[in-house]
């Protein structure tokens, strides 16, 4: 029984098929028969209760530079969907948090991966702070004060945005780094949000480990490197991806998570970890996927799906 999959993503024209997540969870949607419906958050309207979007048929291929092609744009009322994949990258700002509040007018009739409700009450910076012993010494606090302390304790430190992603604006300062100031001047001109300061956690240079998790059981894992000189190890800021085994620590850690997330209903998250300690819990739209099934891992979209189905009563 086809399901028909509305994906709300950013422009699909702009993807890399051969690293992105999205496009390999779709194209297995695609090769079990599923119809797929694309369209962009900013394209929803809310009327009345009825939840809309403007979007277009799609049919994929895996062929790069022509990886697409799209039908005549339509609108759609997405409660006749079956399955709504929120799929767009961060930030984590009103638009995101607007977006999971008209998705929550359709959900779980329509299954909305992953919850919406859960993906906005679980910042990802915030919600790993709900597990006691997990992460390393943490702030969160938009004090210049409270923040020049965590410095002074912990003397070396990582700074970054609390709703950003994909590594953007993320610093390392030493004890006796004299930029700390302007820093935080700078990330107050930007907006008002509170800063996460981390204790630096030299195993990094080792590696930032991204497991990816279906319905709160551990799929798989792969290391990213961070470039020589670097403290980012995000792949989209140059870090390399390579094979890693699941440590018993890994598995204490989404032992300790599992249960949490399977009951928010988040069916597809990544979360980071170095050395010892975790350091995010990814709810928003996961990645690492294409490197996992590249180094020989199992293929997070067949498991992503089957467990879709199995939700959607599909035979």
């Amino acid at each position: 029984m086809p399901l028909q999959v509305a994906i709300q993503m950013d422009p699909i024209e702009r993807i890399n098929i051969d690293t992105d997540t999205t496009f390999l969870i779709m194209m297995e949607a695609q090769t079990r028969g599923h119809g797929l419906w694309v369209y962009g958050a900013e394209r929803m309207a809310l009327e009345d209760g009825r939840l809309t979007a403007r979007g277009r048929p799609l049919n994929l291929r895996a062929v790069k530079g022509d990886h697409h092609r799209v039908g005549e744009t339509q609108i759609r009322d997405l409660s006749e969907m079956d399955v709504v994949l929120m799929r767009q990258d961060p930030p984590f700002d009103m638009a995101y948090i607007t977006a999971t509040h008209f998705l929550e007018t359709i959900h779980p009739a329509t299954l909305v991966v992953n919850n919406p409700a859960e993906v906005r009450n679980a910042p990802e910076k915030l919600f790993v702070t709900g597990f006691a012993g997990l992460q390393p010494p943490t702030l969160i606090a938009s004090d210049i004060e409270a923040i020049r302390d965590f410095r002074a304790r912990h003397r070396d430190i990582v700074l970054k945005p609390l709703y950003g992603g994909g590594g953007a604006g993320i610093v390392r300062l030493g004890a006796d780094d004299p930029n700390l100031d302007a820093i935080l001047e700078l990330h107050a001109l930007i907006g008002r949000e509170p800063l996460v300061a981390q204790k630096f956690i030299p195993a990094v240079s080792a590696g930032d480990k991204r497991i990816l998790l279906i319905d709160g059981a551990p799929v798989g894992a792969i290391n990213r490197v961070p470039a020589k000189g670097q403290v980012r190890s995000n792949l989209a800021k140059g870090g390399r991806a390579e094979a890693v085994a699941l440590t018993a620590r890994d598995l204490e850690i989404c032992e300790t998570i599992g249960l949490e997330l399977k009951v928010r209903g988040l069916l597809f998250v990544g979360i980071d970890v170095i050395g010892d300690y975790l350091t995010e819990i990814n709810v928003t739209s996961p990645t690492g996927a294409q490197q996992l099934k590249r180094f020989g891992g199992p293929d997070v979209a067949v498991r992503l799906w089957d467990r879709i189905e199995e939700l959607r009563g599909v035979i």
